[in-house]
């Protein structure tokens, strides 16, 4: 770094640290110059932490955005010859909506490159769900992905390191400098990624509750809306639907039972509430690409594109494009299995109702299984996990089975059942289902 550089990034935190607004240009310097290894860690973990007191305006949100695009490069789909779109949630358990709405769309004529992270703590990641997939590969360079596009429609890959490289680095600084939970910076770094990967139309799935980054609806309602204005902004048409995460979503937990719910799911069955979201989500892409004309067509496209099996066949294609056994969507037996596999059940004298389940628990009950990583190193068992059989509302009788709990040990079985016991609240009076509930921010 040279010292014409220190005074101006010295003045750029101190004018943050006062609730001053930095342009552009500025924001660009900081991006770049961290990148090129000219700014310390130091000085931009200082400004970062400037940014957790003080905020960012709508402008410097965008500007921050395209300043972490500018540092690597982006997707182009011109001359594609189908709208190009993408989706994004912001995590929670049994979320495997995407092994569900990427083969569907690319079925409906969109161009979807799901870009996807690994879990890390209680929630898992849709690498990890597809690894369960024997041979798949997540991997692909730039070129062989607009190719697998250009003859399938799809793709589902890890984040490409020449995407956004300044998005990995600040992520990281954040993560040991306790600046994770920023507003605009958590909007930045999701919509750079986004943008960076050229899609024209963009839905974000923003969860809230006990199992979700964002605990309540007011938070996630304020991340929604600096997602959409950083979309919108950058001229992109963007959604955020606001979904809940009190329980998993559907009943699998773990990877290769989620895969297993996802294919089942593009097969006619599958969970109701899994189906409503990747239906609600779906519906929003078609109608923000122009692929339907309104709600009703395109709720009816999708449901003909998954009881015709064309969702089911695509996703085929996509597994075999990237190397995995693409009989696993007609023979799901063919996934890794768990060798000690029993029912929890009910040990009430009486007929019960499902009053509360908490979805950070389950995550965590399986995470404890090996179905997530508490380290970016630790391994991920695609085999282990929970199949809840009874969700809130539901009815059990006794020594009815209130989950199927996937394990490698007897030992483990066990240690799973007893943090389950503690996460089953159950009523001897009827309790209602929590009614499907979405809100709709932007578009």
């Amino acid at each position: 770094m040279s010292t014409e550089s220190t005074p101006n990034v010295v003045a750029l935190i101190e004018r943050k640290k006062r609730g001053g607004e930095l342009t552009a240009e500025e924001l660009g310097f900081l991006c770049e110059g961290f990148v090129a290894k000219r700014i310390p860690d130091y000085q931009m973990a200082a400004w970062l932490m400037a940014v957790c007191w003080r905020g960012m305006t709508e402008a410097e949100t965008l500007a921050l955005t395209r300043a972490m695009v500018d540092s690597g490069e982006r997707l182009d789909w011109s001359g594609i010859g189908r709208p190009t779109v993408d989706k994004h949630s912001t995590g929670g358990v049994g979320d495997k909506t995407s092994l569900v709405l990427v083969p569907l769309m690319a079925a409906a004529g969109a161009a979807f490159v799901k870009m996807s992270g690994r879990g890390l703590g209680h929630t898992g990641g849709t690498l990890d769900k597809l690894e369960a997939i024997p041979g798949f590969s997540v991997s692909l360079g730039l070129d062989e992905m607009r190719a697998q596009v250009e003859r399938i429609g799809c793709a589902l890959v890890g984040q490409s390191p020449e995407l956004v490289p300044a998005d990995g680095l600040l992520y990281a600084l954040r993560d040991v400098t306790g600046t994770v939970d920023s507003v605009p910076l958590i909007a930045g770094s999701i919509m750079s990624k986004k943008l960076a990967g050229g899609a024209g139309t963009i839905v974000l799935d923003v969860k809230w509750g006990v199992g979700a980054f964002m605990r309540t609806v007011e938070e996630a309602r304020a991340l929604a809306g600096a997602l959409v204005r950083i979309g919108e902004g950058a001229g992109r048409r963007t959604r955020a639907v606001l979904s809940p995460m009190e329980e998993p979503l559907g009943r699998a937990v773990g990877n290769a039972l989620e895969v297993q719910e996802a294919i089942d799911t593009l097969r006619g069955g599958g969970p109701e509430e899994l189906w409503e979201l990747t239906l609600e989500l779906g519906t929003h892409l078609l109608l923000l690409a122009g692929l339907a004309g309104s709600t009703d067509e395109a709720r009816t496209r999708l449901t003909e594109l998954r009881d015709s099996g064309a969702g089911a066949a695509t996703f085929a294609e996509l597994i075999r494009a990237q190397g995995g056994d693409p009989r696993v969507v007609e023979d799901p037996e063919i996934l890794p299995r768990a060798p000690y596999v029993r029912d929890f059940v009910s040990d009430a004298d009486g007929d019960r109702w499902v009053a509360a389940l908490d979805a950070r628990g389950v995550g965590e009950a399986a995470l404890a299984l090996g179905a997530g990583r508490r380290t970016k190193t630790d391994p991920v068992d695609p085999a282990v996990g929970i199949v809840l059989r009874a969700r809130i509302g539901d009815r059990v009788a006794p020594g009815g089975a209130l989950a199927e709990i996937h394990a490698r040990t007897e030992a483990e079985w066990n240690e799973a059942a007893g943090r389950l016991r503690e996460l089953y609240r159950l009523s001897p009076e009827p309790v209602a289902k929590p009614a499907t509930r979405y809100e709709i921010i932007g578009g």
